[in-house]
Order: structure tokens, then C-alpha cells, then sequence
């Protein structure tokens, strides 16, 4: 389905953009012809990105930010809507694993702090954003979830409770979403080479496992007009079905 400038004029927004899954979807998205608007803290990931970007010749806007900053976020929004008027893309990549450990030996800040990033921003973004993504002729909005939210390991439990409160999340706005252009999904990308895997799982060789650059295109096709589908849980190992 995916086709070579299948996001021509349209406006993106990637999250967690500086490195792994967000930098390689926004390279993607921008090669499909979306202009990117590139939200990450770290400034010197978000410059790679853009150097990227231009060589290929499209282009980015850079915006270095604590995704955790809600005002800030709200700032976001009301910027994209004065210089563009609409949203027709959200990938909602930034995501944070948190320590693992026994549910009763979560310290109560990491515990904010990986709520505060896989739920609560994305909660704002949605917030910020669902009047733009409405004024797009097909607003679509993906969000990075993890297979961890059905599996609930041990030791998993608050990433995994986060991404499933993550999914619920999504699977209600879907729902709310069912009569205009909006479609709103997640995805699930398996086991990729990125940071946060090395960080759980340090003992693996990761290159036995596929590069951000084999995975992204895949997430990139949820914001494409072409992908009409809503509510799903789109997993690169399994397949899709309704959340």
C-alpha cells in the first residue's frame, strides 16, 4: 500500500525523534514527502535529523523539548496551527522504560516518570492536537506501544502497565474519533535495535536483531491516507486486530 510520496504536503509530527524508531520514521516520512516536525530533548539528534532530512531534500522543524512539559506541548499546538492550520500526521514514538524490577521495589519516581512519558504526554499531545488532526482531510495519529502491555512479565510490570494504559487510551479516542477523518491506532514494533532494548535486555546481540531503518517504513504507513482503519493494534510479528 505504501507508496513512494504517499505523504506529499502533509504535516508530521514524530515524537522521541532524536534517535531509534522516532529518527528513522521521521527520515521515512520525510522521504514519502512530509514536512516533519521533530520533537525530541536531545538538540544534537534532532540537527542529525535534520542534516539527514535536507540531504534528501525535504524538510524539518525542529523542536527540543521535555515531553513531560505540558504547557510546552500546548505551545507546540497552537504553533503548528498558526503556520500550518492543521495536523495531518502524529507519531507518538517517545516512550520510557523505567528500571525493571519487582512491582513492590518501584521507586515512586520512576514510577511518575514512566507514566508521566508513556501515558501522560501522549494524553497531551492528543489534548494539543485533535482539533488540528481533525482539520486534516485524514488525520492520523500512531502511538509506540510494546508487547509488553499483554505479556506483563515479571519484573516487566510498570512498563508494561504503562503501555497498556497507553493502549486503552487510544482504543477510547478511536471510538470517540469513529465519525470523522481521524483514525488513531497503535504499534507494536517487536524487538528492534534501538537504546532502549540495549538497556533491557544488555546481554544481546543486537545485531541479530532488524535496525530502526527495517521497521519504520511499516510505522509510517499508520499516518498514510491510504491506512483507513481505526482502534487496531498493529503488530510487525502478528499481524493487526481491534485493540
Amino acid at each position: 500500500m505504501t507508496e513512494t510520496r504517499d505523504l506529499a504536503g502533509r504535516v508530521v509530527l514524530v515524537t522521541g525523534a532524536s534517535r531509534g524508531l522516532g529518527f528513522a520514521a521521521a527520515k521515512n516520512a520525510a522521504a514519502r514527502g512530509a514536512h516533519i516536525v521533530a520533537v525530541a530533548r536531545t538538540v544534537g539528534g534532532l540537527e542529525d535529523l535534520d542534516d539527514e532530512i535536507q540531504a534528501a531534500g525535504s524538510s524539518a522543524t525542529l523542536v527540543p523539548m521535555d515531553l513531560t512539559d505540558g504547557d510546552a506541548i500546548d505551545r507546540l499546538g497552537a504553533a503548528i496551527f498558526e503556520r500550518w492550520g492543521q495536523l495531518d500526521g502524529l507519531i507518538g514514538n517517545a516512550g520510557a522504560l523505567g528500571v525493571l524490577t519487582p512491582v513492590p521495589h518501584i521507586k515512586p519516581k520512576d514510577f511518575a516518570n514512566v507514566f508521566a512519558v508513556n501515558v501522560g504526554a501522549n494524553y497531551r499531545l492528543i489534548r494539543s492536537v485533535d482539533l488540528l488532526l481533525r482539520q486534516s482531510d485524514a488525520g492520523r495519529a500512531v502511538f509506540v506501544s510494546s508487547g509488553a502491555a499483554l505479556s506483563a512479565k515479571p519484573y516487566w510490570g510498570l512498563y508494561a502497565a504503562s503501555k497498556a494504559a497507553l493502549d486503552a487510551m487510544v482504543k477510547s479516542y478511536a471510538g470517540e474519533m469513529a465519525i470523522t477523518n481521524v483514525k488513531a491506532n497503535v504499534f507494536y514494533p517487536g524487538q528492534v535495535r534501538t537504546a532502549m532494548r540495549a538497556k533491557a535486555m544488555p546481554g544481546e546481540d543486537p545485531l541479530t536483531l532488524p535496525a530502526p531503518d527495517e521497521i519504520a517504513p511499516k510505522l509510517v504507513d499508520l499516518i498514510s491516507p491510504a491506512y483507513d482503519k481505526s482502534g487496531m493494534r498493529v503488530d510487525v510479528l502478528k499481524g493487526e486486530e481491534p485493540l
